[in-house]
């Protein structure tokens, strides 16, 4: 069976490569539309929709062929063997992970066309979306590649231009350039641990391919070489720590929270739906990929990072009821979401690791909607504190309404898609027998019940401090990319085959060691 849209032969040859080339030199080309004084923005972003959506089309058209396939997608830079060169490899887990990248990269780039008028100055457009398109490569980039120091370029990439773009909120509000610094070290540190994690194996196998390394630290077991080997312990720890920072998993989270905040109204839904999944996908590789398969016993180092991630979903939870702006409730609700996703992964079952990868689509559409409604109030009130949400759900109706249902994605209502993620956690928790998880995720459901009515009573049931001031509804380029991830959230609730049978068959390959 061939892709429903038909593709020229030399990009089906090349889609591993395509899906980081085309943001890579479309972000570099952007900067000549603000050689164009009169229409640079409005350029600059027609050019942006036209590559992320030439993105979404290769990442669509090679999740497709990797699932019609038994073999992963393999594409080897300059014909180098993979030991020598870097090898880009595709299959079912990292297919799905660049599916949700360049979905959520397409809708939020035509999402920003207003948002960024209103908050970028207009001389800057085209460096915006430059450096966007960069962020895109980038995060991309880190998800197609097998090649471990190749991750760490990119991851450079990716940061490096998260960090500006949450910098070019400093002309609205200066405290996204604090934010921006304070990511900027904390993510600095983090890189370097991975940096250091990567340098220790590459001293153990003398190769920096992840199958390579997984195969040379199998057969150090198999010779009895492992058993008193203090490196490859230190190798994980390092890594641990570096990627427990990229995905703000708690207590390493403090970044997170202000630079979602303070970050430009169409950074913060791109970031949040995206940029700490593609550390949770970092950290899958380096666990099961390098480390599993029997290398060593990491049971207890999950135990802990279970024990991170329940401690993360009920503080998280607890801080975010107590924020006054709405963004910033959101921000603490996603680090506890991504401790949904580790605490699936680190128990180690089918149903556990299936609830990660399920949770990581779910949640980027889920919180890219609510990010993308609260940038539309941002847009036309002019705040996004919980006062500026008094009485919107009759003067913002569809905006509202879109935030209301990713509100109850949060909580984990039947027949949402936070409610199928939950529910595989829960099977999870209880096959493994741990009791007391199963009642942390559900602890959890009635903590952002707490704090998302709260928004909702705002919303429907408080009356504005301004009544006669005139609020339109957001303009159609936000509404319709807003709703298409919020009905995402609904329609794969109601039918979870789809992203029940992909987050699978990614669990058993990571499961098994797949490469």
């Amino acid at each position: 069976m061939d892709f429903p849209i038909p593709l020229p032969d030399f990009a089906r040859d090349h889609l591993p490569v395509l899906v980081v080339i085309l943001p890579l030199f479309g972000g570099l080309l952007s900067l000549f539309t603000g050689l164009i004084q009169r229409g640079g923005g409005v350029l600059a972003w027609l050019w942006s929709v036209l590559i992320t959506g030439l993105t979404l089309l290769c990442a669509a058209a090679m999740l497709f062929t990797v699932q019609q396939s038994d073999a992963p997608l393999v594409y080897r830079l300059g014909s180098w063997p993979e030991q020598w060169g870097i090898g880009y490899s595709v299959d079912p887990l990292n297919g799905y992970v660049i599916l949700v990248v360049a979905l959520i990269g397409f809708l939020t780039t035509i999402y920003a066309k207003q948002s960024v008028a209103a908050e970028i100055p207009r001389d800057r457009h085209h460096l915006f979306y430059a450096v966007w398109l960069l962020a895109l490569a980038g995060l991309v980039g880190i998800t197609v590649t097998g090649d471990t120091f190749n991750i760490y370029v990119l991851l450079e990439i990716s940061s490096l231009t998260v960090y500006t773009l949450i910098a070019l909120g400093g002309e609205r509000d200066r405290r996204a350039l604090t934010a921006s610094l304070k990511y900027l070290i904390l993510g600095s540190i983090g890189a370097t641990f991975i940096l250091l994690g990567i340098g220790y194996l590459l001293m153990l196998t003398g190769t920096l391919n992840m199958a390579d390394m997984h195969d040379q630290l199998m057969k150090m077991r198999a010779a009895g070489e492992l058993a008193d080997n203090k490196t490859v312990l230190v190798s994980f720890a390092f890594l641990m720590v570096g990627l427990s920072l990229k995905m703000a998993l708690f207590p390493l989270h403090l970044w997170l929270p202000n630079a979602y905040t303070y970050a430009p109204s169409a950074v913060s839904a791109l970031v949040a739906a995206t940029a700490t999944k593609v550390g949770v996908y970092m950290t899958f590789r380096f666990v099961f990929t390098i480390y599993g398969g029997g290398v060593f016993d990491s049971s207890a180092d999950l135990y802990f990072l279970a024990l991170c991630a329940g401690a993360g979903v009920i503080v998280s939870s607890l801080a975010a009821i107590r924020q006054m702006d709405v963004k910033k409730v959101l921000a603490y609700s996603s680090v506890g979401q991504i401790a949904y996703i580790v605490l699936g992964f680190s128990l180690a079952n089918e149903s556990g690791v299936t609830a990660s990868v399920i949770h990581i689509f779910n949640h980027a559409v889920i919180k890219g909607g609510m990010f993308m409604a609260c940038g539309a109030v941002a847009l036309r009130v002019g705040g996004t504190r919980v006062e500026d949400f008094k009485g919107l759900g009759r003067r913002m109706p569809l905006t509202m309404a879109a935030f209301t249902v990713g509100g109850c994605g949060l909580i984990g209502v039947p027949m949402t898609a936070g409610f199928v993620s939950k529910w595989y956690l829960v099977v999870g928790a209880m096959n493994e027998g741990y009791w007391l998880l199963a009642l942390v995720v559900l602890l959890g459901g009635v903590l952002a019940l707490i704090y998302v009515w709260r928004l909702v009573e705002i919303i429907y049931f408080k009356q504005p401090d301004d009544p006669q001031k005139p609020i339109k509804e957001a303009p159609l380029t936000m509404l319709i990319p807003m709703w298409i991830l919020i009905a995402a959230s609904v329609f794969f609730g109601l039918n979870a085959s789809w992203t029940a049978n992909s987050a699978a068959a990614a669990a058993n390959l990571l499961l098994g060691g797949g490469p």
